[in-house]
């Protein structure tokens, strides 16, 4: 099957959790959007806009999977992940990779709070001293919860995978979140790190994996911008 992914087709985003899953397997994908003419942007707005599909996303990431049009990047996630071979067999086995993946939308979400803590709406410049708050309060809180879970995780596991005993689409989602926070706050990240050895050698491992590698050093993996979800304040990373 050839799967069409729909994204923003300049930034990273939540697109990316998606992207990488494809990578790894080595899956036929064409990234919709980035296409030059009506069949970019056009023919993911025509689908969003409800006049291609009685049940259009709400916005994407969305993939389109024969006549399946899938939403939410969990969501995609837990259809991807048996057809990739990138999640358990079992149910109870899917089912706790999805529960993490949940638990990763809902740090993500966080991350992206951190330069627009009052409304998207609005420029980081209007909204700078709410950032500063909320940043500061990032790392003292959050960043703990959820990186310390998910090292306990990742130790409970053996210390290799996250679920079960070879590589899911929550090891590649968790490489991401690393990346992530190592980009938007370079000195901050480097500072904990220390505190979630296994995380990072996860990170290192998936970097090195064949397909990964080669994904990162191409031009399909878009940069990491200001326009992200994962943006760099100097100011932030104090």
């Amino acid at each position: 099957m050839r799967y069409e992914l729909y994204y923003h087709p300049t930034v990273q985003g939540r697109g990316e959790f998606v992207r990488l899953a494809l990578e790894e397997a080595g899956a036929d994908y064409v990234d919709v959007a980035r296409r030059e003419g009506k069949a970019g942007v056009p023919a993911m707005m025509k689908i969003i806009e409800g006049k291609s599909s009685a049940r259009p996303p709400f916005a994407p990431p969305f993939l389109k999977a024969g006549k399946l049009i899938i939403a939410q990047t969990a969501n995609i996630l837990l259809y991807l992940g048996p057809h990739l071979h990138l999640s358990p067999r079992d149910e109870s086995g899917r089912l706790w990779a999805h529960q993490l993946q949940l638990t990763i939308t809902d740090l993500v979400v966080e991350i992206h709070d951190t330069h627009h803590p009052i409304t998207s709406w609005l420029y980081y410049e209007e909204q700078r001293p709410a950032a500063r708050r909320r940043t500061k309060d990032f790392w003292r809180y959050r960043v703990p919860k959820f990186l310390d879970y998910f090292e306990r995780v990742l130790q409970k596991n053996g210390g290799k995978y996250l679920v079960g005993g070879r590589l899911s689409y929550v090891d590649l989602s968790l490489f991401q979140i690393v990346e992530g926070l190592r980009y938007a706050f370079p000195k901050r990240m480097k500072r904990f790190e220390k505190k979630i050895p296994g995380l990072v050698a996860l990170h290192d491992r998936v970097a090195e994996r064949p397909r990964i590698k080669a994904y990162l050093a191409s031009e399909r993996r878009i940069p990491f911008s200001q326009w992200g979800i994962y943006r760099y304040f100097k100011e932030l990373d104090a």
